[in-house]
Protein backbone atom coordinates (compact mmCIF):
# COMPACT_ATOMS: atom_id res chain seq x y z
CA UNK A 1 0.00 0.00 0.00
CA UNK A 2 1.15 3.21 -0.79
CA UNK A 3 1.56 6.47 1.18
CA UNK A 4 -1.11 8.37 -0.84
CA UNK A 5 -3.30 5.02 -0.50
CA UNK A 6 -2.66 5.92 3.42
CA UNK A 7 -3.69 9.09 3.10
CA UNK A 8 -6.89 8.78 0.61
CA UNK A 9 -8.37 5.87 2.64
CA UNK A 10 -8.23 8.64 5.95
CA UNK A 11 -9.59 11.28 3.82
CA UNK A 12 -12.51 8.90 2.89
CA UNK A 13 -13.49 7.42 6.41
CA UNK A 14 -13.11 11.57 7.53
CA UNK A 15 -15.95 11.87 4.63
CA UNK A 16 -18.03 9.30 5.50
CA UNK A 17 -18.11 9.79 9.57
CA UNK A 18 -18.71 13.29 8.73
CA UNK A 19 -21.98 12.29 6.40
CA UNK A 20 -22.73 9.80 8.97
CA UNK A 21 -22.95 12.28 11.57
CA UNK A 22 -25.48 14.57 9.19
CA UNK A 23 -27.43 11.31 8.12
CA UNK A 24 -28.03 11.11 12.55
CA UNK A 25 -29.48 14.12 13.05
CA UNK A 26 -31.32 14.08 9.65
CA UNK A 27 -33.06 10.51 10.89
CA UNK A 28 -33.69 11.72 14.52
CA UNK A 29 -37.11 12.69 13.61
CA UNK A 30 -37.40 8.70 12.29
CA UNK A 31 -37.56 9.99 8.46
CA UNK A 32 -35.83 11.80 5.66
CA UNK A 33 -37.93 14.48 3.74
CA UNK A 34 -37.20 15.17 0.19
CA UNK A 35 -35.57 18.08 1.64
CA UNK A 36 -33.23 16.36 3.88
CA UNK A 37 -32.37 13.57 1.31
CA UNK A 38 -31.84 16.38 -2.21
CA UNK A 39 -29.18 17.96 0.90
CA UNK A 40 -27.71 14.09 1.53
CA UNK A 41 -27.26 13.83 -2.34
CA UNK A 42 -25.73 17.39 -2.87
CA UNK A 43 -23.74 16.13 0.44
CA UNK A 44 -22.70 12.83 -0.64
CA UNK A 45 -21.36 14.33 -4.03
CA UNK A 46 -19.10 17.06 -2.42
CA UNK A 47 -17.65 14.60 -0.14
CA UNK A 48 -16.99 12.21 -2.95
CA UNK A 49 -19.19 9.44 -1.04
CA UNK A 50 -19.85 6.50 -3.67
CA UNK A 51 -23.33 5.48 -4.22
CA UNK A 52 -22.55 2.04 -2.59
CA UNK A 53 -21.20 3.84 0.36
CA UNK A 54 -23.91 6.41 0.56
CA UNK A 55 -26.56 3.32 0.05
CA UNK A 56 -24.65 1.71 3.19
CA UNK A 57 -24.37 4.68 5.76
CA UNK A 58 -28.07 5.29 5.65
CA UNK A 59 -29.04 1.80 6.17
CA UNK A 60 -26.01 1.70 9.28
CA UNK A 61 -25.62 5.50 10.07
CA UNK A 62 -25.12 4.88 13.78
CA UNK A 63 -22.62 2.69 13.37
CA UNK A 64 -19.94 5.40 12.38
CA UNK A 65 -18.00 6.81 14.83
CA UNK A 66 -17.96 10.74 14.80
CA UNK A 67 -14.43 11.43 14.02
CA UNK A 68 -13.81 15.34 15.62
CA UNK A 69 -11.78 17.66 12.98
CA UNK A 70 -8.58 18.79 13.77
CA UNK A 71 -9.23 22.58 13.95
CA UNK A 72 -11.47 24.51 15.01
CA UNK A 73 -12.07 25.67 11.08
CA UNK A 74 -12.97 22.41 10.42
CA UNK A 75 -15.51 22.01 13.31
CA UNK A 76 -16.94 25.38 11.99
CA UNK A 77 -17.76 23.76 9.14
CA UNK A 78 -18.63 20.00 10.47
CA UNK A 79 -20.99 22.81 13.21
CA UNK A 80 -22.23 24.66 9.80
CA UNK A 81 -23.48 21.62 7.58
CA UNK A 82 -24.91 19.92 10.61
CA UNK A 83 -27.34 23.27 11.86
CA UNK A 84 -27.97 23.49 7.83
CA UNK A 85 -29.25 19.78 7.89
CA UNK A 86 -31.70 20.55 11.14
CA UNK A 87 -33.38 23.46 9.18
CA UNK A 88 -33.81 21.56 5.70
CA UNK A 89 -37.45 20.43 6.73
CA UNK A 90 -37.92 23.99 8.34
CA UNK A 91 -38.76 22.19 11.89
CA UNK A 92 -36.05 22.36 14.58
CA UNK A 93 -37.11 19.59 16.45
CA UNK A 94 -36.33 19.30 20.02
CA UNK A 95 -34.96 15.74 19.63
CA UNK A 96 -32.37 17.42 16.44
CA UNK A 97 -31.45 19.94 18.64
CA UNK A 98 -29.85 17.59 21.64
CA UNK A 99 -28.37 15.18 18.79
CA UNK A 100 -26.86 18.12 17.42
CA UNK A 101 -25.37 19.41 21.14
CA UNK A 102 -24.11 16.25 21.16
CA UNK A 103 -22.61 16.07 18.06
CA UNK A 104 -21.12 19.06 18.84
CA UNK A 105 -19.46 17.66 21.94
CA UNK A 106 -18.01 15.32 19.72
CA UNK A 107 -16.62 17.40 17.13
CA UNK A 108 -14.95 19.46 20.44
CA UNK A 109 -16.74 21.56 21.58
CA UNK A 110 -16.48 22.11 25.23
CA UNK A 111 -19.61 20.30 27.05
CA UNK A 112 -20.60 23.69 29.05
CA UNK A 113 -20.59 25.52 25.73
CA UNK A 114 -22.14 23.13 23.21
CA UNK A 115 -25.56 24.31 23.76
CA UNK A 116 -25.19 28.09 23.64
CA UNK A 117 -22.98 27.19 20.17
CA UNK A 118 -25.54 25.00 18.88
CA UNK A 119 -28.29 27.48 19.36
CA UNK A 120 -25.98 30.51 17.78
CA UNK A 121 -25.72 28.26 14.59
CA UNK A 122 -29.43 27.40 14.53
CA UNK A 123 -30.76 31.24 15.24
CA UNK A 124 -27.44 32.26 12.24
CA UNK A 125 -28.93 29.50 9.66
CA UNK A 126 -32.74 30.31 10.56
CA UNK A 127 -31.60 34.07 9.54
CA UNK A 128 -29.87 32.97 6.23
CA UNK A 129 -26.48 33.01 6.76
CA UNK A 130 -25.75 30.03 4.39
CA UNK A 131 -22.16 31.24 3.76
CA UNK A 132 -19.61 28.98 6.12
CA UNK A 133 -17.88 32.14 6.01
CA UNK A 134 -19.38 34.16 7.41
CA UNK A 135 -21.13 31.48 9.63
CA UNK A 136 -17.44 31.12 11.44
CA UNK A 137 -17.12 34.35 11.78
CA UNK A 138 -20.01 34.93 13.33
CA UNK A 139 -19.42 31.87 15.54
CA UNK A 140 -15.73 32.82 16.53
CA UNK A 141 -17.10 36.65 17.14
CA UNK A 142 -19.52 35.49 20.07
CA UNK A 143 -16.84 34.31 22.21
CA UNK A 144 -15.80 37.75 22.11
Amino acid sequence: MSFSDLFDSGFKKRNESHFAAIVRVAMADGVITSDEKEFLDRLARNLDISQVDYELILKNYSTHAINPPNTYDRRLERLFDLARMVYADSIKDEQQVLLLEKIAVGLGFKPENAKYVVDKALNLIAAGEDDVETFSDAIRNMNR
